[in-house]
């Protein structure tokens, strides 16, 4: 039987939380209203993804419980969904070693929600890094735990890139963001080439990304 993942979805709208079980029927749903509730599910429960509203019942704000919760599900994707962000806060929760991977405004563009599940399933989750480490020791690289770092290491900067480019008019400054991340342009180009062709970014962004420029 196939796995039908979990997603533990930490909302306090009742509202929001059916356009959650509409929206994400494919899967398992649990809901809890307050990040305390969701905390004191994990030892009994490792959701496959967790969807994370910033305004909680009983007070809470969301992002405070962003760091617990990557302690306690380090591989786990996070989706931050909320209306009550700034960008200031928005670019926070998507940057440093505890960040959460997508960041959704409020209202919910159901279709945008449901294919950033998907990604966020397939591209960022255990499942997705324990394939690749699999694939190495068959292959009996030596090497396999420094491959596997850079690995994860790829994906945490395309998601943060991902962030930056998917809502901006603006095409990519390929230094900047190679001085930001502190990698070589062509590293940047091959995250880009990567984020278009597995769909997550459109072409018009980057238009020659099948053919760029030879890069030293």
């Amino acid at each position: 039987m196939n796995h039908r993942p979990h997603l533990l979805i930490i909302e306090d709208d009742d509202l929001q939380y059916e356009i959650y079980e509409d929206t994400l029927s494919a899967y398992q749903l649990t809901r809890t209203k307050t990040g305390s509730a969701a905390l004191a599910l994990l030892p009994r429960l490792q959701p496959d993804l967790l969807v994370l509203d910033h305004v909680l019942d009983q007070g809470e704000r969301g992002l405070d419980f962003l760091p617990e919760f990557k302690e306690l599900l380090p591989h786990v994707p996070i989706i931050i969904v909320s209306g009550a962000l700034e960008v200031r806060q928005q670019m926070a929760a998507l940057q440093g070693p505890r960040r959460a991977h997508y960041c959704l405004p409020k209202p919910v563009d159901i279709h945008e929600l449901k294919r950033t599940v998907e990604i966020a399933l397939s591209e960022c989750s255990s499942r997705e890094i324990i394939r690749q480490f699999e694939s190495l020791e068959r292959a009996h690289r030596i090497d396999a735990a420094e491959l596997l770092s850079r690995s994860t290491d790829r994906l945490a900067r395309q998601n943060e890139m991902l962030a930056r480019l998917q809502h901006s008019a603006e095409r990519p400054n390929i230094s900047a963001l190679a001085r930001d991340f502190k990698v070589a342009r062509r590293t940047i180009i091959r995250d880009l080439q990567d984020l278009i062709r597995r769909g997550q970014l459109p072409e018009n962004v980057y238009p020659e990304w099948q053919n760029p420029k030879e890069e030293p």
